[in-house]
C-alpha cells in the first residue's frame, strides 16, 4: 500500500492541494485508510470522527472549486488533544469523569486551526488531566510507541506524537506543562515546539494569567510544525499574557545563515540532572552538525540552583486550580498521582507559592543574564530513553534514586520555569532503534530563531525521515 500522502510533510501537502494536483479528499482518504490500518496498533487516536472529517474535506474541495480564499492549512488532516475542547466532538481530558462529555465550544486552539482549513480526524490520547510523561487512562488504555511496541511513546501528547510518526496525521496539537510537546517528540521521531507563554493564547482557562503550561505545534518537520503555529499564534484580546501581532512571520522561509552562532552546547546539562549515558553520547555526537553550520560551541550552561523545588510548589498550585473540585467530588475516579498533585497543593501555604515565585524570578534573571553571552543552549530533551509501557514512570537514571515521578523530566521542566522557547528534534537512534531527540532553547520570545536553528539542524542531519517499523 502506499502512503506517499501519509508521509509528505504538510507544507508540501498543503501546496499541492493548492495546485490541485491531489485533493482535500484524497489526502483525507489516505489518512483514514491508514488510521484503520494502523491505530489499532498504537492506540493514538481515540475518538474517530470519519464520516464529519470526508465530509468536511469535500466541502473544502468544494469552496476551493467556488475560487474562495483558502486558510494556510486548508484540506490538512489534524489531530486535537484530548484536553482541548472540541465542538460536537468527545472530549474525555483522559478521564472517566468525563468519558462521555461532548462540548458546545472549542478551545480558542482548536477554533484557529479549523479557522485556517484544517479538518479533524479526532482526538489524540493523553494522561489523565496530561499529568505525567507517560500516555495512558483509564478511559482509553495506554499508547505504544511506534518505534517499540513495548515501550511509552512519552506524554502527556503522546497519541499526538504517534499520530504524526506513523502518518495518520499531517499535523496535531498539544500542550506542555512539564515536558508534554517535547517529550513525545523526542520519544517518537518527530518535532515539538514548546512556544513562549502567550505566544499561542490559551482561552477558555481557568488560569488566564498562567505561563508555566502553553499550548502549541507538533510536526513531522520543523517547517511543519512552523506552520501550524502560524495558525495558532496570535493576539486575543482576552488573554492578559496574550503577545502581540499575528502568526504570518512563521511561515517565512527558514533558513538562515548561523556563521559566528553562539551556543552553549551541554549534552549533560552541566552535571545538574542525571542523563542516561546513551543519551549523552548521541547527543554530544551532534556537536559537528553546529559546528559544520559555523555555529561557534562552548560547554556550558546556565545555573538552575532551585529550579525543581520551584516547578513542584507551582505545578502543585496549578493542579488544584484546574483539578481541585475533581478531587473532593471525584477521589475514587483519579489517579493516583492526581491525587497526590491536588494533595501537595493542597499541604502549601501562601508563603511556599510567594517564596517559589520570588525563587523563579532569581532563576530567570540567571538564565536571562546567560542568554545575554549565548544565543541558544542546546541539552538533551529527555533524560532517559524511551521506557516499558507498563512502567509508569521513571525512579532510576545510571543507578541514581529519584525522589519522585516527575524528576526524569528535570531537563525540561527547568526550561518551563523559565519560559524561554525550545524545540524537540530528532537527533539519532540506539543500537536498539530508540529514537532520542536534541532540545534547542532561545533566548525570550525567540520562537522564531529557535525554529531556524531547529530546521538548519535537521536539514543537516535528515534523521527525522527515519520511518517507525509498525507502519511497514
Amino acid at each position: 500500500m502506499s502512503q506517499e500522502l501519509n508521509f509528505s510533510s504538510a507544507t508540501d501537502l498543503a501546496a499541492r492541494i493548492r495546485r490541485k494536483e491531489v485533493s482535500a479528499t484524497e489526502v483525507m482518504q489516505a489518512h483514514l485508510a491508514q488510521i484503520e490500518r494502523v491505530n489499532p496498533k498504537v492506540n493514538a487516536i481515540v475518538t474517530l470522527h470519519a464520516e464529519q472529517a470526508l465530509a468536511q474535506a469535500r466541502a473544502a474541495d468544494a469552496k476551493q472549486a467556488k475560487g474562495e480564499p483558502l486558510g494556510p492549512l486548508h484540506g490538512l488532516p489534524i489531530a486535537h488533544k484530548d484536553l482541548f475542547m472540541t465542538k460536537g466532538m468527545r472530549t474525555t481530558l483522559g478521564s472517566p469523569i468525563f468519558k462521555d462529555n461532548v462540548p458546545d465550544r472549542s478551545h480558542l486552539l482548536v477554533e484557529r486551526a479549523w479557522n485556517a482549513g484544517a479538518i479533524a480526524v479526532g482526538k489524540s490520547n493523553t494522561p489523565e488531566f496530561g499529568a505525567g510523561s507517560q500516555t495512558f487512562n483509564a478511559v482509553f488504555g495506554a499508547t505504544r510507541n511506534p518505534y517499540d511496541l513495548t515501550k511509552t511513546c512519552g506524554g502527556s501528547s503522546g497519541g499526538a506524537g504517534v499520530a504524526l510518526a506513523t502518518g495518520m496525521v499531517a499535523l496535531a496539537d498539544g500542550s506542555d506543562l512539564g515536558a508534554s510537546l517535547r517529550n513525545p517528540a523526542n520519544f517518537c521521531n518527530v518535532v515539538g515546539l514548546r512556544p513562549s507563554p502567550g505566544r499561542v493564547p490559551s482561552y477558555p482557562s481557568k488560569h488566564l494569567w498562567g505561563t508555566l503550561s502553553v499550548h502549541g505545534p507538533m510536526g513531522r518537520t520543523v517547517e511543519d510544525t512552523a506552520l501550524l503555529l502560524s495558525a495558532q499564534a496570535g493576539f486575543d484580546p482576552r488573554v492578559p499574557i496574550a503577545v502581540q501581532g499575528t502568526g504570518e512571520q512563521f511561515r517565512a522561509p527558514l533558513k538562515r545563515d548561523f556563521k559566528g552562532t553562539r551556543i552553549a552546547f551541554s549534552p549533560g546539562f552541566g552535571g545538574q540532572v542525571p542523563v542516561d549515558k546513551r543519551v549523552e553520547k548521541i547527543i554530544a555526537a551532534q556537536a559537528r552538525v553546529f559546528t559544520d553550520l559555523g555555529c561557534v560551541l562552548e560547554d556550558a550552561a546556565p545555573d538552575f540552583s532551585g529550579a525543581h523545588e520551584v516547578f513542584l510548589t507551582l505545578r502543585a498550585h496549578l493542579f488544584e486550580i484546574n483539578n481541585g473540585a475533581y478531587l473532593d467530588n471525584h477521589r475514587d475516579k483519579l489517579k493516583a498521582t492526581v491525587i497526590w498533585n491536588i494533595e501537595a497543593a493542597r499541604k502549601l501555604s501562601a508563603v511556599d507559592i510567594a517564596r517559589a515565585d520570588a525563587e523563579r524570578t532569581k532563576i530567570l534573571d540567571r538564565v536571562s543574564k546567560f542568554f545575554e553571552t549565548y544565543d541558544y543552549l542546546v541539552i538533551p530533551v529527555n533524560q532517559v530513553l524511551p521506557f516499558p509501557i507498563e512502567q509508569e514512570y521513571v525512579d532510576e537514571i545510571n543507578g541514581e534514586k529519584l525522589g519522585d515521578y516527575l524528576s526524569w523530566m528535570k531537563s525540561c521542566y527547568y526550561i518551563t520555569i523559565t519560559g524561554h522557547p525550545a524545540i524537540s528534534v530528532p537527533a539519532g537512534f540506539t543500537d536498539e532503534g530508540l529514537p532520542v531527540g536534541i532540545q534547542i532553547v532561545g533566548r525570550s520570545f525567540a520562537d522564531l530563531a529557535v525554529l531556524q536553528l531547529g530546521y538548519a539542524f535537521e536539514q543537516a542531519t535528515q534523521v527525522g525521515k527515519r520511518r517507525p517499523p509498525v507502519v511497514d
